[in-house]
C-alpha cells in the first residue's frame, strides 16, 4: 500500500541523518551536518521517480541514459540539499520543533486520506517506501521547521507599497481591464435549396421574408416572440438571446455595424453562410477598469509572489554565507554550483 497523498512531497525531503561514518560515505558537512551518498541516492530516486523514470543507480555506471538523467537532476538536488540543511538549522535556532501531538495529527491524517485502518498497514505502507516511524518523524518535522522559518523570517517582513502597487497597475493596466460586451437576439431565414448550388430565386425569396419580418418588429411585433416562432436558428428555443459577447471577439464587419446602433435598434438583413440574419441589439457595457483602490489586493497579491521568491532567495544567501560548508567530494561540490549558476539565471517570476 502506497501513501498517495502526503507521502510524495515528504519522500522529497529525505535529507542529511547523522550516523557512523565508517559506514558511509560524506558528501558534505554543513555546519557539523553530514549529507551522505546514501542521502543523495535517496533524493536522486525520489527525483527520477516524480519525472516518471525508473532507472536502477545500481546499473552499470557507465549507463548512458542514467548519467544524462544523474547530471540533469543532481544540480539541483544538492542545491535544494544545502538549502534545507542551512533553513532547519535556523530554525532549530529559533526553537521550532515538532510536537508528540503535531506528528500523531499528521500521521492520523495520512491514514485518512489513504484510507489505512490498522497499525500494521501503516508499518507496511512505510515499509514499501523504505521509511521508518522515526523516518518519517524526522522528514515531517524538518518539513515543518522550514516552513516556520520561510514563514516567520521571510514572508511575514514582505509588506507591498502604495508606490508599488501603484507602478505594477499602471504596467499591468490590461489585468485589470474588462473589454466591452454586448448582448445581441437573432433571427435567421436560411436560403432553401441546395447551399452548393446559388439559387437567385430562393436567396431573394429568403432576403424578402427577412424583410418582411424586420418591418412586423419595427412595427411594434415583440422581436422575442417572432424569434421564436419564425426563426430558422437554434437560438430561437431562447427567443434569439446571444451573448454577451465580448466585442473583441467579434469580426470587424459587426463591430462597425454594432458602433452604429443603440440599445434596441434591429439591423437590416445581412447574408451571412446560413441565409439573411437580422440582430437587435439588447444591451452594450462599456469598458470597464477597476480602480486602483479596487485592485489593491490582487496587486499585492501579485507582487508578494514575485518578491516572495527574491526575498527568498536572499535569505538564503545569507545562510549560506554564515555557514560552514565542507566539501568532501569535488563532483558533488560541482553539482551544487552548477545548480546555484542556473538558479542565478532563471528568469524572475
Amino acid at each position: 500500500m502506497k501513501f498517495r497523498t502526503l507521502l510524495p512531497a515528504i519522500m522529497l525531503v529525505l535529507v542529511a541523518v547523522p550516523r557512523a561514518e565508517i559506514l558511509e560515505q560524506i558528501l558534505v558537512k554543513v555546519n557539523g551536518e553530514i549529507f551522505t551518498k546514501s542521502d543523495l541516492e535517496q533524493r536522486q530516486i525520489a527525483a527520477l521517480r516524480q519525472k516518471g523514470q525508473a532507472i536502477d543507480l545500481k546499473s552499470d555506471p557507465n549507463n548512458a541514459q542514467l548519467r544524462k538523467a544523474l547530471d540533469e537532476i543532481t544540480p539541483q538536488i544538492m542545491v535544494d540539499a544545502i538549502d534545507e540543511m542551512v533553513i532547519v538549522q535556523r530554525g532549530k535556532e529559533l526553537g521550532y520543533t515538532l510536537s508528540d501531538q503535531q506528528f500523531k495529527s499528521v500521521v492520523d491524517n495520512i491514514r485518512k486520506e489513504n484510507k489505512i485502518e490498522t497499525d500494521e498497514q501503516f508499518q507496511a505502507a512505510l515499509k514499501s517506501e523504505n521509511l521508518s516511524m522515526a523516518d518519517l518523524r524526522r522528514n515531517l518535522e524538518r518539513s515543518m521547521i522550514s516552513q516556520r522559518v520561510q514563514q516567520n523570517e521571510v514572508m511575514a517582513k514582505i509588506g507591498v507599497t502604495d508606490e508599488e502597487a501603484k507602478k505594477y497597475y499602471d504596467s499591468h493596466l490590461n489585468e485589470f481591464t474588462t473589454p466591452p460586451t454586448v448582448t445581441l437576439r437573432e433571427i435567421l431565414v436560411t436560403v432553401g435549396g441546395d447551399p452548393k448550388v446559388m439559387n437567385v430565386a430562393a436567396d431573394e425569396a429568403a432576403q424578402a421574408k427577412a424583410l418582411q419580418i424586420r418591418k412586423r418588429a419595427m412595427g411594434g411585433e415583440n422581436f422575442e416572440k417572432l424569434a421564436s416562432e419564425v426563426s430558422d436558428s437554434p437560438s430561437k428555443a431562447n427567443a434569439g438571446l446571444i451573448g454577451p459577447l465580448s466585442v473583441n471577439d467579434l469580426s470587424p464587419e459587426l463591430r462597425k455595424m454594432i458602433d452604429s446602433m443603440k440599445a434596441g435598434d434591429v439591423s437590416e438583413p445581412m447574408r451571412t453562410a446560413r441565409g439573411y440574419q437580422l440582430l437587435k441589439l439588447e444591451t452594450i457595457t462599456p469598458t470597464n477598469t477597476m480602480p486602483l483602490d479596487k485592485a489593491r489586493e490582487q496587486i499585492s497579491e501579485r507582487v508578494f509572489t514575485d518578491k516572495r521568491k527574491a526575498e527568498y532567495l536572499k535569505y538564503l544567501q545569507k545562510l549560506r554565507s554564515q555557514a560552514i560548508i565542507e566539501w568532501k567530494n569535488e563532483d558533488v561540490k560541482k553539482a551544487f554550483e552548477e545548480g546555484m549558476k542556473q538558479q542565478a539565471a532563471a528568469p524572475s517570476m
